[in-house]
């Protein structure tokens, strides 16, 4: 059995040590319904999913936009769903809603929260990254701290704050929505080699 033993905190400064690394598998765009059901069954092959969402920000007080893109990842392809574009097809939603279809990420409460805003699911199968950590005594919750943590390398944030529902999306935002669902899955496939294996949230619903 590995020994998981992590610090508990990181520093910026730490951070700043470490080597850049991003997504360098396949990233598939989805912006229309066609390439939806073209990815869907590389999608439903067995594995776990890193999960995550982007929003185009909103600089009103107290608005808040709705969900652009969800991603979803594997070890060598990420599909990134302009459900802006799209909706959340029923496909889409019955994913989401897949208990044996893991799905790990960042404070997934909110991503579910305002993709229901969007298409009513029932969620199920979601890991909370933030809270599982806490098993192994890590008190950093942020997706880029996690990162420097367990798997030893940095990663950008740079495009967080971007335009989501941009008529074409960069190539630095392509990069950054695939690395940050990519990174999730990775954390938590490394974490479960020390065999602690959480209940998936909303798996009572």
């Amino acid at each position: 059995m590995e020994n998981n033993v992590y610090p508990a905190t990181i520093t910026p400064e730490e951070i700043e040590k470490y080597e850049l690394s991003w997504f360098r598998g396949e990233i598939v765009l989805v912006d229309d319904l066609a390439g939806f059901y073209e990815v869907l069954p590389r999608l439903l092959k067995p594995g776990i999913l890193g999960f995550d969402t982007e929003t185009k920000p909103s600089f009103r007080k107290g608005r808040k936009n709705n969900v652009s893109l969800i991603q979803l990842a594997t070890e060598d392809l990420a599909c990134l769903i302009r459900i802006n574009k799209i909706g959340i097809p029923p496909e889409l939603a019955a994913i989401l809603s897949d208990p044996g279809v893991i799905k790990a990420g960042v404070a997934v409460h909110d991503d579910i929260k305002y993709l229901r805003k969007v298409k009513g699911f029932s969620p199920s199968g979601f890991i909370d990254l933030q809270k599982f950590v806490k098993d192994y005594g890590i008190e950093n919750s942020g997706l880029k701290k996690l990162t420097a943590i367990i798997l030893g390398f940095r990663i950008s944030k740079r495009q967080q704050v971007t335009d989501w529902e941009a008529e074409k999306l960069s190539e630095a935002q392509l990069i950054y929505a695939a690395t940050d669902a990519w990174v999730c899955q990775k954390i938590y496939k490394k974490l479960i080699n020390g065999n602690i294996r959480p209940i998936p949230e909303f798996q009572q619903r």
